[in-house]
């Protein structure tokens, strides 16, 4: 029986990112990402003291965090278990094949009480790029190829993080919307991101001029302000720990020792029975 093919073409994506960095590429999002963690960490009581990086861009994010061991997003992570006392995925989730099993793995590399922060872009990210391409692509082929990464919702997101048995686990997001000149100017901005096409069913035409003119004209329509285009970046944030028994527990149902009404001074009405 033969394997299904994956989503991402692992190929292909590390040839996008090589020529990211070759063209010296603009990577705001990443900045953006990193003041995020950081601020973050700053939060958090707790000094760490042997970090560990995961990401598709280790020139950049070695300068960031030069004490940090920095390992490439690869299926399989050359982390150590039970070695580290943060965990950083960087920028590369989205580009995962198997979004679970990186988290299982980051988990696995942490002590007991290490923090993992996963940070990579996901949710509406996109979703106008994506609406006008199909919807040319269907007006002027009849048919639909994938041509953006999908995105998974911040709800569903935040469950990975109970599948990988992380402790105390929370998901946000932080929205960034960007304005560009043109339809062509954007797909430059993402190239210059490694953002580009890196879909295993991606067709390998770019699919005639014709139809990137009609989706920038669906662009300008609907999602333009001012003259310029504008895009939805959502910056995803998971994070969790490693179980220790410090970590405080949920209580047993039932125990509670006054109800919510006493507890918020107010009185407390009981529903009718159907």
């Amino acid at each position: 029986m033969s394997q299904p093919a994956p989503l991402v073409d692992r190929d292909q994506l590390a040839r996008n990112r090589r020529r990211a960095l070759r063209k010296a590429g603009d990577f705001f999002l990443h900045d953006e990402a990193r003041f995020e963690i950081e601020d973050r960490l700053d939060m958090v009581n707790k000094s760490f003291t042997s970090p560990a990086i995961v990401t598709g861009f280790p020139e950049i994010w070695a300068k960031w965090f030069p004490d940090a061991t920095i390992v490439p997003d690869d299926d399989v992570l050359t982390l150590k278990e039970n070695t580290h006392d943060l965990v950083i995925h960087a920028m590369s989730l989205h580009w995962a094949n198997d979004p679970v099993g990186q988290l299982i793995q980051c988990n696995r590399a942490l002590k007991p009480d290490g923090l993992m922060i996963a940070a990579f872009l996901g949710d509406q990210t996109l979703n106008e790029l994506r609406a006008c391409l199909g919807q040319a692509e269907s007006m002027i082929t009849g048919g639909l190829s994938p041509r953006v990464l999908p995105m998974g919702e911040l709800r569903d997101l935040g469950a990975l993080l109970q599948r990988a048995s992380f402790a105390l686990p929370v998901a946000d997001k932080s929205v960034r919307k960007v304005s560009y000149p043109s339809l062509a100017r954007m797909a430059a901005d993402l190239r210059a991101m490694g953002e580009g096409n890196a879909l295993y069913a991606r067709k390998k035409s770019s699919g005639g001029k014709a139809m990137f003119d009609h989706a920038e004209q669906l662009y300008k329509d609907h999602f333009a302000e001012e003259g310029r285009l504008v895009t939805t970046f959502d910056l995803v944030f998971l994070t969790g720990w490693a179980p220790d028994a410090s970590q405080p527990k949920p209580l047993m149902p039932g125990s509670a020792k006054m109800s919510l009404a006493e507890a918020l001074k107010t009185e407390e009405f009981k529903l009718p029975e159907g």
